[in-house]
């Protein structure tokens, strides 16, 4: 077993005018050869973005990105025809495949209120297929009644078995969100490759025995953890990463 903590601080950041992105591996402009991805994950990037901003059409191909919206809305369009307003407790889903385009801009929404009125923070992962070739495809689910439980909540995978409420086209990876009470602990699955990151709150991750505290934006990734339990005393929100390979099936 191996672990490595990634402070909130440590993130590359990308600002503009109406964009703060903090990255959490080589991204854009930001390179480092020591930090291209985790397992399958090749991107982790913690979006603000400001009202009636945002990126207009461009264009992804053979990568799974899946869009978790913290606070805010963001709206989604893309050239396949699909459109849709994002919100926290939901998790979508695009699956790039041979190629598609698609623009995420803080606008208003018809019939939501409110949508497009003030910045949006939304956490948006990139994750590598196993099967290439693919139709572009889309999906959302809305899991906000299943988070209600604290529980970790199989909200995207590759995994048929694992009851999540959207897949992706990787078999052995799986994204858990969390809202975790005061005073409880969450248990983690073991895997291969964990990625554990703290959206809000405070945590304490304990790992093979050794207890780390969390703030919001720090990460642990792990490698062969056998066990890994999240606790908070005030209440926090985590997204975990659970992935059986890395790249090229590694």
């Amino acid at each position: 077993m191996a672990f490595i903590v990634v402070r909130d601080e440590e993130r590359f950041v990308t600002t503009t005018d109406w964009l703060t992105s903090r990255h959490s591996f080589s991204f854009g402009d930001h390179y480092d050869p020591d930090n291209t991805h985790f397992g399958s994950l090749l991107a982790i990037n913690d979006e603000i973005v400001s009202p009636g901003e945002g990126f207009d059409l461009h264009h992804h191909q053979e990568s799974e990105i899946v869009t978790w919206v913290v606070s805010g809305t963001l709206v989604h369009r893309d050239s396949a025809g699909h459109s849709g307003v994002l919100h926290p407790g939901l998790v979508q889903r695009m699956s790039a495949g041979t190629g598609v385009d698609h623009s995420e801009r803080n606008d208003a929404w018809p019939d939501l209120p409110g949508s497009g009125t003030e910045p949006v923070r939304y956490v948006q992962m990139v994750l590598m297929p196993d099967r290439h070739g693919l139709a572009p495809s889309y999906d959302q689910a809305d899991v906000t009644e299943r988070l209600a439980s604290g529980e970790l909540v199989p909200v995207a995978s590759g995994d048929s078995g694992r009851g999540a409420a959207i897949s992706v086209a990787n078999a052995g990876a799986t994204l858990y969100a969390a809202r975790p009470t005061a005073g409880s602990r969450v248990s983690i699955p073991a895997a291969r490759f964990t990625h554990v990151f703290v959206v809000d709150g405070e945590a304490e991750v304990t790992i093979d025995g050794e207890t780390l505290p969390l703030g919001p934006g720090d990460a642990i990734r792990a490698t062969e953890a056998k066990t890994l339990e999240v606790s908070t005393a005030s209440g926090a929100e985590i997204l975990v990463w659970s992935m059986a390979t890395g790249l090229g099936g590694r």
